[in-house]
């Protein structure tokens, strides 16, 4: 056998198909494990899902920032729920 060769299982490893495309959801959005990345994808192209990035706790201030100055669908009430409760906790454990 010549070495030069690459064995054939290696060869099938080439002709995996690729990944799925990606569906921006709000289970996605709010997930915590996403990547900040597809957070801000999200963020810039998705208006519709731009509420639910809100309860996301890995949002930044930055994201926040942004998706308070675009806006979109529920993204004022997303935003007041989340002040509301902070309020809250602060006065709690002030």
């Amino acid at each position: 056998m010549d070495a030069s060769r690459p064995e054939p299982s290696t060869q099938t490893d080439v002709l995996e198909p690729p990944a799925p495309p990606l569906v921006l959801t709000p289970a996605l959005a709010a997930d915590p494990g996403t990547e900040a990345e597809i957070l801000w994808r999200i963020a810039r192209e998705e208006p519709e899902l731009r509420q639910w990035l809100v309860i996301n706790p890995n949002a930044d201030a930055r994201l926040l920032e942004y998706v308070s100055q675009a806006g979109g669908p529920g993204v004022r009430r997303a935003l007041n729920v989340l002040f509301d409760s902070l309020d809250a906790l602060e006065s709690e454990y002030g």
